[in-house]
């Protein structure tokens, strides 16, 4: 039964680590982290199931976007008791497995001027973190500015720069491949370093 793949062998060093791993990856923009090391039911690559044992629990909300296994729902149920809904609105955390065929950024709660940290949090496994076009990013965290090749597509990060517009409303992101994660906070800002990026 998919219930019976563990979870950390280590829960509480390994929580530690992959806790530190995804502050330090929203800390410092760009610079990607490693997560504790596990065994993932397929559909999950190691590094996301490690923060979603990490960060959810009883009191978290998750949307899953269509398409992930069975296996995904029954694994995070079982080793973290968290709630499920259909509606991304609604969602403390929405776990991304396609980001080609995601929903808009809009279709996330972005918090309210009163508790702009009541928004999603987002969950997105790649294939690569490196290997995509490459884009310049800059805000708090940043010396000056950094380039990401993660392989997000033209529209997620033309619904980005229109995201941060609106800040301090907005998305916090965690991108996901292997052992290995990457931050994308609020605050990182698009760098529009030539006419060939007009994002």
């Amino acid at each position: 039964m998919i219930t019976q793949l563990p979870g950390f062998l280590d829960p509480v060093h390994a929580a530690q680590q992959t806790f530190r791993a995804l502050l330090n990856a929203l800390a410092q923009p760009g610079q990607r982290q490693t997560t504790a090391l596990l065994t993932p039911p397929p559909g999950l690559v190691p590094s996301c199931a490690a923060a979603c044992l990490t960060l959810l629990d009883l009191e978290t909300t998750v949307w899953l976007q269509p398409g992930l296994s069975e296996a995904v729902r029954a694994w995070l149920l079982f080793h973290t008791g968290c709630r499920f809904t259909d509606h991304s609105l609604a969602a403390d955390f929405a776990l991304i497995g396609d980001v080609a065929t995601a929903p808009a950024l809009q279709d996330f709660s972005w918090g309210t001027p009163e508790y702009p940290e009541a928004s999603t949090t987002l969950l997105i496994q790649l294939a690569t973190l490196t290997g995509g076009s490459p884009l310049t990013l800059q805000g708090p965290g940043i010396s000056e500015t950094v380039t990401v090749s993660a392989a997000l597509p033209a529209r997620f990060w033309q619904q980005w720069s229109l995201m941060t517009a609106n800040y301090p409303l907005g998305l916090d992101c965690w991108c996901f491949a292997d052992t290995q994660v990457l931050g994308l906070p609020r605050t990182a800002q698009i760098v529009q370093t030539s006419q060939e990026q007009p994002l």
